[in-house]
């Protein structure tokens, strides 16, 4: 399968995120994307190749233009507030609830990072906006690969995406490749695509951005809102609104469940994605439903990614995937290649 690689993703490297209570170590740290690159070229599976020049018209299609502008300038700004601040992350310590307004813009930069982020689990460094930049191009540049007549093409970049809303990020993400790499299929005349979540955190930014729209059929497999983040999305009654209305498919899921349980969710969610005729699928590739994966709670095997790629492909559909969570940093490489080899096995 061919791969779009993020060569700057390491840009992005925080050292502590806020987790119940204290600043501990990162989870999501480069070595996932490593892992991942290696085990593909351990495999030999497709060549990797670098992305195509990204025009940031597309970024604004998905996100909102001042939310671009701050993260694009954000760490200069920080490093501005105090010199000393090149040696640490940048945390957000207030946010506007509700009553509060959002559509003044403050002048304070810790106002404006609180107003821009939804947790204080998701660093900003010197190197975030390039890393997240180029992870957009990667997905830019593997959904043209499909278009142009690859039946698949794979985008290997961190930071991910999907919890990055329109004017947010949290959840370790920046910008949302996934709704990147969807819009980037509609502006080419797919009548409508398709975009399916198999992370174990639901896909809340992915979800808000195409929530009342009819073009992009939003299906999710995640664990429950009600005892995992983000927790505010995610229920399965959130259907749509508007003339997104039954173009969105939550399947949540409780702590605990096996691949025979997560599989049949997914034949729902295939089913569901068959029923709205799509002619192309974006996969946010999470795979932290892996038993191991410290931050999660599915119960996954590596060779089950094996039979989810399978699955995915007999969906029959140009397919782009991007890559999202997975946290057992030493098993990601496996798990995700795994689900694209069985893709590639069964998609001939």
């Amino acid at each position: 399968m061919l791969t779009i690689y993020n060569d700057q993703h390491a840009l992005h490297q925080g050292k502590v995120e806020m987790f119940r209570g204290e600043l501990v170590p990162c989870f999501e740290v480069p070595a996932r994307v490593d892992h991942v690159k290696h085990e593909l070229e351990r495999r030999g599976l497709g060549p990797l190749q670098s992305p195509d020049a990204l025009d940031d018209a597309l970024l604004a299609k998905v996100h909102a233009p001042r939310y671009l502008d701050f993260i694009a300038g954000a760490w200069d700004e920080w490093v501005a507030l105090d010199p000393a601040n090149a040696s640490r992350d940048a945390l957000p310590s207030y946010w506007p609830t509700r009553g509060m307004r959002t559509d003044v813009l403050p002048q304070s930069f810790p106002a404006r990072l609180g107003l821009f982020s939804f947790d204080a689990g998701t660093p900003l460094t010197a190197g975030s906006w390039a890393a997240a930049r180029q992870g957009a191009a990667c997905a830019w540049t593997a959904t043209q690969r499909v278009l142009g007549g690859q039946r698949s093409a794979f985008a290997l970049t961190r930071p991910p995406g999907h919890h990055a809303s329109v004017d947010f990020f949290g959840g370790y993400c920046f910008v949302n490749n996934a709704a990147v790499a969807a819009q980037a299929l509609r502006d080419a005349g797919v009548e409508r695509v398709a975009v399916l979540d198999v992370d174990y955190h639901h896909g809340n930014g992915t979800q808000a951005i195409f929530y009342d729209r009819s073009d992009v059929h939003f299906a999710s497999l995640h664990g429950d809102p009600f005892t995992d983040y983000p927790y505010y999305l995610g229920h399965a009654d959130e259907r749509g609104a508007g003339k997104g209305e039954g173009f969105n498919h939550n399947l949540p899921l409780p702590r605990g469940t096996d691949f025979t349980a997560w599989r049949a969710a997914l034949k729902t969610a295939l089913d569901g994605i068959a029923k709205v005729k799509a002619g192309a699928l974006v996969v946010s590739l999470g795979v932290d439903t892996f038993e191991g994966d410290p931050i999660s709670g599915f119960k996954l095997k590596s060779d089950d990614y094996l039979r989810m790629g399978e699955d995915l492909a007999r969906a029959g559909l140009p397919t782009v995937f991007v890559f999202e969570g997975g946290y057992a940093v030493a098993e990601v490489g496996v798990n995700t290649v795994n689900v694209l080899e069985g893709f590639g096995q069964t998609a001939g």
